[in-house]
């Protein structure tokens, strides 16, 4: 597994840069004989130090994590520690999940997705700001627009993929009907289920 260490404000030593490389390689190829790839982004902000890890284990499973400590390695050690609980949550599933996307590629929608300015606090909207997308209501601009997918999935391994990476919410095709399905975090810690199609109870996933 390629393994790609950052530092940002921080300058990554040799001795960091091979404890976070051998970590997560020995931690990530306990589950995957051949994941794919891994970059860690180590940063400082006043006393605390801050560790990212993205993960890509196969097609579409990202997994995320993050901590802080007052020391680099026990930020990282921490963020690897919540990826390695859900690679052991998850073994099973994810060996299946990999084997059912290899023997049957499902169709993948594509999709723009957009980043709009938070509204301020102000009632005025500037006449020459460029509006966002036509027919979404909201008058913010757009800060960034990027491509992205709309995958086949059940409604449990939606819930895996979100888990997982660390998801607010996850946009997906239910692949009891076709129709477009939103999961997402509640504030009470349970995750909702948005079924447009009414499907939601009568099909086991």
């Amino acid at each position: 597994m390629q393994v790609t260490v950052k530092g940002k404000q921080l300058d990554v030593g040799d001795a960091l840069r091979t404890h976070v490389k051998d970590q997560l390689a020995s931690m990530v190829g306990k589950y995957f004989g051949n994941p794919m790839e891994a970059t860690v982004i180590l940063s400082k902000d006043a006393h605390l130090y801050k560790a990212d890890i993205q993960v890509h284990v196969g097609r579409g499973i990202l997994l995320q994590s993050n901590a802080e400590a007052t020391e680099p390695y026990p930020a990282f050690d921490e963020a690897a520690d919540r990826v390695a609980k859900r690679l052991r949550r998850y073994k099973r599933r994810l060996k299946d999940h990999h084997e059912r996307t290899t023997l049957n590629q499902l169709p993948v929608q594509a999709a723009r997705k957009y980043i709009l300015e938070a509204e301020a606090d102000s009632d005025d909207y500037a006449a020459d700001e460029a509006p966002a997308p036509e027919g979404n209501g909201h008058h913010g601009m757009v800060v960034a627009e990027m491509e992205t997918s709309i995958e086949m999935l059940t409604v449990s391994d939606a819930v895996m993929r979100m888990d997982l990476g660390e998801l607010p919410a996850l946009m997906f095709r239910n692949r009891a009907h076709g129709g477009l399905n939103m999961i997402y975090r509640r504030a009470d810690g349970n995750i909702g289920w948005v079924d447009p199609a009414g499907a939601a109870g009568s099909v086991k996933q």
